[in-house]
């Protein structure tokens, strides 16, 4: 590059001549003060290369760069979607386990409602039994009694009989066994015995 910038400056200075280069020497450098051909070379040049960057780079790189915005434009599109979605989801997801939250506590609620009716009804029908089977043995125990004090009065009525018999010597008639059994029962209290076994 300094090689082509001697050559430059030779050219000049040939071109000007010796008056020129006593100029350009007397006024500085050339790069601070450029001659006005310069001046003109260089702004055909940039002009040119500004045509020809206009006509085939900056259709190119304005092509890709609408491209790429609206890839921008469609990834920001697409991510709005998602999103818009995603929260849509995640409305459903919470609106559900709210309905499933309602629910267990609904079967809980149930299940427990459930519970306590049984043992209530089990409490109910335990009460049932007991009290079937206490009068049930209330009954056994009355029949029971009632056997017996008849067991205990046939035995006493035969005893009665047989004891007298033996004291007399003789043996009795129908109408006085009735009569002494009679009078034997009356004397025994019964009633205190069919009232005990009625407590137990």
């Amino acid at each position: 590059m300094l090689a082509s910038l001697s050559s430059l400056l030779g050219s000049s200075t040939g071109a000007l001549g010796a008056p020129g280069a006593h100029v350009i020497a007397s006024k500085g450098s050339f790069l601070i003060n450029p001659g006005v051909g310069l001046m003109i070379w260089t702004l055909l040049v940039f002009g040119a290369t500004m045509l020809l960057l206009k006509r085939l780079a900056f259709p190119a790189i304005s092509a890709a760069l609408d491209r790429r915005q609206k890839a921008i434009e469609e990834s920001i599109d697409t991510a709005e979607r998602t999103r818009a979605e995603a929260d849509q989801i995640l409305d459903e997801y919470r609106e559900r386990l709210k309905e499933a939250r309602a629910q267990a506590e609904e079967i809980v609620q149930r299940a427990r409602q459930a519970a306590e009716t049984h043992e209530r009804d089990a409490k109910e029908r335990g009460q049932e039994l007991v009290a079937e089977a206490s009068k049930r043995a209330q009954r056994e125990i009355e029949v029971a009694t009632k056997r017996a004090l008849e067991d205990i009065r046939n035995e006493v009525a035969d005893l009665t009989i047989m004891a007298t018999e033996k004291v007399t010597r003789k043996t009795l008639d129908s109408a006085d066994q009735k009569r002494l059994v009679e009078e034997a029962l009356a004397e025994l209290d019964f009633s205190s015995l069919s009232s005990g076994a009625a407590d137990n």
